[in-house]
């Protein structure tokens, strides 16, 4: 029978914490480039040690004890700590290496931030990026990323948040389209035309129903869960689109339909996980990110450069 320590081994406590985000073995496994069994092993010496068990075992993967989130929140803590003093034994906080992955929405993190990021590869090319820019939204907790930009801020979870801008959106559609159909001079007119929007059961947050705003009467005639998808089709003729004007502004295929009548406005908001955002390369990036759109607010209001 393994014999109990008196003391935990904090080594496993990064096993602990890689299932915990993961939620299975076989992903905490792979994060950590790690057999199955060896995962498996070092969670169960870290239970026998505390004397309590962190997870119940799902279906669909380990859930997380009473217990195992209290040590979470200790642990994820304990984690930074170690990593802020290796920056400081290594000395990157001053050249800044490691990774760091930042999520972000698709028609932000597509088509706005890589251009703004290719600057501080430049400038610290030890950094790794990584950059996951779809439609969903981030767990920082579980380490989708270490960063987020999102236009809704979480009802829950521990982060800081930083407002990076309030952006607007309208009607856009192909001047070729614009030109074979109906005139469009009031939002009663929208009504006869095609429109481009969100799939549904994909919207993850109220923040991007936008057609409803337009006009109760209209719908989507081609769906899609990507922005950057809903662009290119608007840019093909098949409707119109809402679109962001930071998207729009240099699409010269692309015209304002009603632009003094239909307008939104939403916000990007950068979360950071309150325990990772002392380490240098985090703070460094976010700072940078927040800095770039703050110097392009005229873009993302819709207005001339």
């Amino acid at each position: 029978m393994p014999e109990r320590r008196e003391e935990l081994e904090w080594g496993d406590l990064r096993f602990f914490l890689a299932v915990a985000r993961a939620g299975t073995v076989s992903g905490a496994a792979k994060v950590l480039k790690v057999d199955h069994a060896t995962v498996v092993r070092r969670v169960a010496r870290l239970e026998r040690d505390a004397r309590i068990g962190l997870f119940v075992k799902r279906r669909s993967g380990y859930e997380l004890t009473d217990a195992g989130q209290r040590l979470m929140k200790t642990g994820e803590i304990i984690e930074a700590a170690i990593l802020a003093g290796q920056d400081d034994l290594t000395g990157t906080a001053y050249d800044l290496s490691g990774p760091v992955r930042i999520g972000a929405p698709d028609g932000f993190g597509s088509l706005y931030l890589p251009s703004r990021l290719a600057d501080l590869a430049k400038t610290y090319p030890n950094l790794q990026i990584e950059l996951v820019a779809t439609a969903r939204l981030f767990s920082l907790s579980r380490r989708d990323a270490d960063m987020a930009i999102t236009v809704a801020l979480p009802e829950t979870g521990r982060v800081l948040t930083r407002k990076l801008t309030t952006y607007r959106l309208g009607l856009h559609a192909s001047r070729a389209y614009l030109d074979g159909n109906a005139p469009i001079r009031c939002r009663d007119d929208l009504l006869s035309h095609r429109f481009i929007g969100y799939i549904d059961e994909l919207v993850f947050t109220p923040e991007l129903d936008y057609l409803h705003h337009v006009h109760p009467g209209i719908s989507a005639h081609f769906r899609s869960g990507n922005l950057v998808a809903q662009m290119s089709a608007a840019i093909q003729g098949i409707g119109i689109a809402v679109l962001p004007y930071f998207m729009t502004a240099n699409v010269a295929s692309l015209a304002p339909v009603l632009p003094g009548e239909v307008s939104m406005e939403r916000d990007f908001w950068l979360l950071t996980h309150p325990d990772m955002a002392r380490l240098a390369r985090y703070r460094t990036v976010a700072d940078f990110i927040a800095d770039g759109v703050r110097a392009d607010r005229k873009l993302f209001l819709g207005e001339p450069t």
